[in-house]
Formats: C-alpha cells, structure tokens, sequence
C-alpha cells in the first residue's frame, strides 16, 4: 500500500496531511513510511495522525491534531519536523511477542522511540531520606528522558500489515541511523 494510500485509507482529513509532507520534503524520495492513526476518548473524541517519512538524509515527521475553531467549527493544525538523518542519536524498540518459547514467538506489537535531543520529559517526585520519623522536605527528585517521539503499533488494533510496515520502517531507519553514524 502506497504512503497516499495509507494516508488516505485512515481518512483523517488525507488533503491537509499530505500538503503538509508534500511541503515538508521538500521533493525528496521518501525511502520508508509510517502512518499512525490515534483516536482519543476523553471528554470529547480526538483524533491525531503521525506520518513518519525517511529521505536519504531525513526524517520528517508530519502530525495532525483536532483544533476546534472558536466559532464551533471543525479546526486542525498540522506541525511538521525534519530532522537530519545523522542527528538521530536513538533508535528504542520494544518489540511484543506470543508464545516467545515457540521459535521466537510471533509478533504482536512494536513500539518505536526516536530522540534527537529536541524534546524531555522529567518525571518527578517527592525525595525522602532512609529515616521513617523525617518530617523534613527534602524537594524533589526525578528523571529526565528524551521523548522526542514515540508510536506503537498493535497487531490486535491496526492490523498485522500495519505492525509489518512499522517493523519495515524500523529496519529502514535503523540501517539509515547505522549508516549515518559510521560516516560522522
């Protein structure tokens, strides 16, 4: 299925996502593809889209948000991002398997985390000392981790050619980031 295609097949207004690619490639051949289509159920239903597009030299990323307009009507913004190949400092998988006894298992779900330095996320939270009587504070202690961008895809909700393609695009991608540390 072609990156149009799957663009248009997850009818999450394909005219406005793929202008948007169009725009942020800039006419590059893209050599590998990701779409992932993400509904939300909160207060209202919102939906998001992430196009990953891989060039020879870059990473776009492409992502589309509801954004109702003041006056009620419908509204969506579209951010894009291109990030050079050799910028990528991390490439994290986390592959799901069943039954991993039986050659390995089949998978099942995939989850692909991307860092590039742009974006952390710091977790925090009280800091204690050993001492259970301490009613000091002692502040806060926490975590800082890249999250640039992170996507899951699950064979049981978008389907096992969808978990196929993000394998592929994973493949792709780390032999790209491979590539691209070897000549730095």
């Amino acid at each position: 299925m072609s990156l149009v295609d799957e663009v248009t097949r997850a009818g999450y207004y394909p005219e406005l996502v793929l202008g948007t690619l169009n725009t942020a490639v800039a006419g590059e051949e893209i050599l590998a593809d990701l779409v992932q289509a993400e509904t939300v159920f909160d207060d209202a239903v919102h939906r998001h889209l992430t196009v990953l597009a891989l060039t020879s030299t870059r990473l776009v990323i492409v992502h589309v948000d509801d954004a109702p307009r003041e006056d009620g009507l419908p509204g969506a913004l579209a951010t894009s991002e291109a990030v050079p190949v050799s910028r990528i400092n991390s490439v994290g998988l986390t592959r799901g398997v069943s039954e991993p006894a039986n050659g390995g298992g089949r998978l099942t779900e995939m989850t692909l985390a991307l860092a590039w330095g742009s974006v952390r996320r710091i977790d925090l939270e009280p800091a204690a000392c050993g001492d259970p009587e301490c009613q000091a504070d002692h502040g806060l202690t926490g975590v800082s981790v890249p999250d640039d961008i992170v996507v899951r895809v699950a064979a049981g909700v978008e389907g096992d050619e969808a978990l196929a393609r993000a394998e592929h695009f994973a493949r792709v991608l780390s032999a790209a980031t491979a590539r691209a540390a070897a000549h730095a």
